[in-house]
Protein backbone atom coordinates (compact mmCIF):
# COMPACT_ATOMS: atom_id res chain seq x y z
CA UNK A 1 0.00 0.00 0.00
CA UNK A 2 2.57 2.16 0.73
CA UNK A 3 4.23 1.87 -2.27
CA UNK A 4 1.07 3.12 -4.30
CA UNK A 5 1.13 5.93 -2.27
CA UNK A 6 4.30 6.83 -3.09
CA UNK A 7 3.92 6.40 -6.70
CA UNK A 8 0.30 8.52 -6.52
CA UNK A 9 1.90 10.99 -4.60
CA UNK A 10 4.71 11.64 -7.11
CA UNK A 11 2.45 11.72 -10.01
CA UNK A 12 0.26 14.32 -7.94
CA UNK A 13 3.68 16.07 -7.68
CA UNK A 14 4.47 15.95 -11.15
CA UNK A 15 0.94 16.95 -12.58
CA UNK A 16 1.01 20.01 -9.96
CA UNK A 17 4.76 20.90 -11.21
CA UNK A 18 3.91 21.27 -14.96
CA UNK A 19 -0.59 23.05 -13.40
CA UNK A 20 2.01 25.45 -12.01
CA UNK A 21 4.61 26.16 -15.28
CA UNK A 22 0.86 26.45 -16.94
CA UNK A 23 -0.52 28.88 -14.43
CA UNK A 24 2.80 31.04 -14.70
CA UNK A 25 3.74 30.89 -17.97
CA UNK A 26 -0.49 30.84 -19.72
CA UNK A 27 -0.92 33.12 -22.74
CA UNK A 28 -4.34 33.94 -21.61
CA UNK A 29 -5.98 34.78 -18.24
CA UNK A 30 -8.80 31.56 -19.17
CA UNK A 31 -5.70 29.39 -19.58
CA UNK A 32 -4.50 30.29 -16.06
CA UNK A 33 -8.01 29.97 -14.98
CA UNK A 34 -8.02 26.82 -15.83
CA UNK A 35 -4.61 25.92 -14.36
CA UNK A 36 -5.81 27.31 -11.05
CA UNK A 37 -8.69 25.28 -11.34
CA UNK A 38 -6.83 22.01 -11.96
CA UNK A 39 -4.41 22.89 -9.52
CA UNK A 40 -7.31 22.93 -7.18
CA UNK A 41 -8.40 19.65 -7.88
CA UNK A 42 -4.95 18.39 -7.67
CA UNK A 43 -4.62 19.66 -3.98
CA UNK A 44 -8.23 18.39 -3.19
CA UNK A 45 -7.33 15.06 -4.61
CA UNK A 46 -4.05 15.32 -2.53
CA UNK A 47 -5.75 15.57 0.49
CA UNK A 48 -8.55 12.94 -0.15
CA UNK A 49 -5.53 10.14 -0.57
CA UNK A 50 -3.92 11.51 2.78
CA UNK A 51 -6.85 11.25 4.23
CA UNK A 52 -7.80 7.87 2.63
CA UNK A 53 -4.28 6.35 3.72
CA UNK A 54 -4.20 7.93 7.24
CA UNK A 55 -8.62 6.42 7.81
CA UNK A 56 -9.24 9.38 9.12
CA UNK A 57 -11.84 11.92 8.56
CA UNK A 58 -11.13 15.44 10.23
CA UNK A 59 -10.12 16.78 6.52
CA UNK A 60 -13.35 16.61 5.46
CA UNK A 61 -14.20 19.44 6.15
CA UNK A 62 -11.03 21.23 4.61
CA UNK A 63 -11.80 19.22 1.42
CA UNK A 64 -15.62 20.75 1.32
CA UNK A 65 -14.23 24.37 1.54
CA UNK A 66 -11.41 23.77 -1.43
CA UNK A 67 -13.68 22.28 -3.23
CA UNK A 68 -16.24 25.22 -3.19
CA UNK A 69 -13.91 27.78 -3.28
CA UNK A 70 -12.74 25.89 -6.90
CA UNK A 71 -16.10 25.63 -8.47
CA UNK A 72 -16.97 29.34 -7.45
CA UNK A 73 -13.99 30.56 -8.73
CA UNK A 74 -14.50 28.46 -12.13
CA UNK A 75 -18.08 29.99 -12.12
CA UNK A 76 -16.49 33.46 -11.48
CA UNK A 77 -14.21 33.63 -14.11
CA UNK A 78 -16.59 32.14 -16.42
CA UNK A 79 -18.71 34.72 -16.11
CA UNK A 80 -16.02 37.32 -16.59
CA UNK A 81 -15.25 35.68 -19.72
CA UNK A 82 -18.74 35.06 -21.23
CA UNK A 83 -19.65 39.21 -20.14
CA UNK A 84 -16.27 40.34 -21.78
CA UNK A 85 -16.87 37.87 -25.12
CA UNK A 86 -20.62 39.45 -25.52
CA UNK A 87 -19.12 43.37 -25.67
Amino acid sequence: MTVVVLIAGAMLGVAATLTLIRLIAGPSRLDRAVAFDVLIAITVVGIGMEAAYNRHTATLPILMVVSIIGFVGSVAVARFAARRNSE
